[in-house]
């Protein structure tokens, strides 16, 4: 099962692409491993730095976490007016279902602060058909 998330907010593009990792995942514990695929496309006309980020993650029993920091896998990228940025991070639930969702913090050249927002996306195990 291969879904894809867009969100278009402020020209900011953002495509998630959720995937389930049975191998590093532990059924017996209640943990499960999710690597999501980002892809964030700066559609405007002006270059955007991203400066930080904010998480929600919640999972099926009911817990939530909130997940704050600057940028992005340690880097805090300028996307030019027509490129886009690509990284790829993880997430550790205790149930087989779940969601994230959010925003990134971007400056344009101004100095003016944007929010751009992260498309809520289902984190879902395979194992559930």
């Amino acid at each position: 099962m291969n879904m894809t998330f867009v969100e278009v907010s402020h020209d900011i593009k953002v495509v998630v692409k959720p995937v389930f990792v049975e191998d590093a995942s532990d059924l017996i514990v209640s943990k499960y491993v999710f690597v999501y695929f980002i892809q964030i496309e700066n559609l405007g006309e002006v270059p955007v730095k991203l400066l930080r980020r904010h998480w929600v993650i919640s999972d099926s029993i009911g817990e939530t976490h909130q997940v704050d920091g600057d940028g992005v896998i340690g880097r805090q990228p300028l996307i030019e007016p027509g490129k886009s940025h690509q990284y790829n991070s993880y997430s550790v639930l205790k149930s087989m279902i779940g969601t994230m969702e959010g925003h990134y913090e971007m400056q344009k050249p101004n100095g003016e602060l944007i929010q751009v927002k992260i498309p809520k996306f289902l984190l879902r195990s395979h194992l559930l058909n």
